[in-house]
């Protein structure tokens, strides 16, 4: 047993051990009480106060601050996609197939319940026949969608369906979708939007650039748009909106100059991103080069970056 001594503190006799500190039994007798910082967090430091040495012998003590950590998402599993705690699954149906360009299919699932998600985010698409995808939901390229339906624009290697994950889509199959997922949703507000997306990642850059026009029709929006072919520029119905809205920076680029029309840069995507700032919010869909090149660009600054990375297994 430690020994035990009397101290008086502003007038008042306190019993103590030997060891513990003036602050240590002023709060424990209920002299003090610990400074709460911002958030439930103790004052200067991210945890709680250090429990007294004791156990606990007076009603007054107390309690040590503890965080409460958010708890796993059940339905994650290790290397999978970030799940969001609000993540559901779907049932659904394969209800067009259309060919939008030689490198890009565009399928539409429409689903017996409708999905909730924001523009930007992802899902997971499990298929027959095919390992699950993770796709981002769009619209068409005129801009329609229904509630209960999800549009996906898939990219195909040199416009070969036989074989891939394209090939595998068949009218009247069904398949079962599990989101949203990701963190590369439209947040509405804080600076300029830098738009930038590689071939299919148009996909998920379509659905924010829209939603965002209709939402914040006053906010700057600058597009950079690119395919390693012209011939795979197929959101030119997307862009010509987008400019009648009056989004007036938008540009489009080839890597190869076989039949790039006049307005069609050409090089790489990364070479014609505009100067960035600090207060930017830039979204980037597309291959991990292209992906991890914008990500380098924005950090250079100190702007937000938010990306929406192609399913590379497919």
């Amino acid at each position: 047993m430690s020994a035990r001594c009397s101290l008086v503190v502003n007038g008042k006799s306190v019993r103590v051990s030997t060891g513990d500190t003036q602050v240590d039994d002023a709060v424990s007798d209920g002299m003090m009480t610990q400074m709460q910082g911002v958030h439930g967090a103790a004052a200067f430091g991210q945890g709680g106060a250090p429990a007294g040495r004791r156990a606990e012998p007076r009603a007054q003590r107390a309690e040590p601050m503890r965080l409460k950590m958010p708890a796993a998402n059940p339905l994650q599993a290790p290397g999978e996609p970030e799940l969001a705690q609000e993540s559901v699954k779907r049932s659904g149906t394969i209800t067009e197939i259309t060919r939008l360009c030689p490198g890009v299919v565009e399928a539409v699932v429409t689903l017996t319940n409708p999905l909730a998600y924001q523009p930007g985010h992802q899902v997971v698409l499990s298929l027959t026949g095919w390992h699950p995808v993770t796709l981002t939901p769009s619209l068409r390229v005129d801009g329609a969608a229904e509630l209960n339906e999800l549009v996906f624009h898939i990219g195909v290697e040199a416009g070969v369906v036989a074989g891939s994950f394209a090939g595998e889509l068949e009218l009247g199959k069904p398949v079962k979708v599990q989101g949203p997922v990701g963190r590369g949703q439209y947040r509405p507000g804080g600076g300029r939007m830098v738009l930038v997306a590689d071939e299919a990642g148009f996909a998920g850059i379509w659905a924010i650039a829209r939603a965002a026009r209709y939402i914040e029709p006053a906010r700057e929006q600058a597009l950079v748009v690119g395919a390693r072919d012209p011939l795979d520029l197929y959101m030119r119905p997307a862009l010509d909106w987008l400019t009648a809205t009056g989004v007036s920076r938008i540009i489009t680029v080839a890597d190869r100059n076989r039949q790039r029309p006049p307005d069609v840069r050409p090089g790489p995507l990364t070479a014609h991103i505009p100067m960035l700032r600090a207060n930017d919010a830039v979204h980037v869909s597309g291959r991990a080069a292209t992906v991890g090149a914008v990500e380098v660009l924005a950090a250079s600054v100190g702007a937000r970056c938010y990306t929406i990375p192609l399913d590379a297994t497919i």
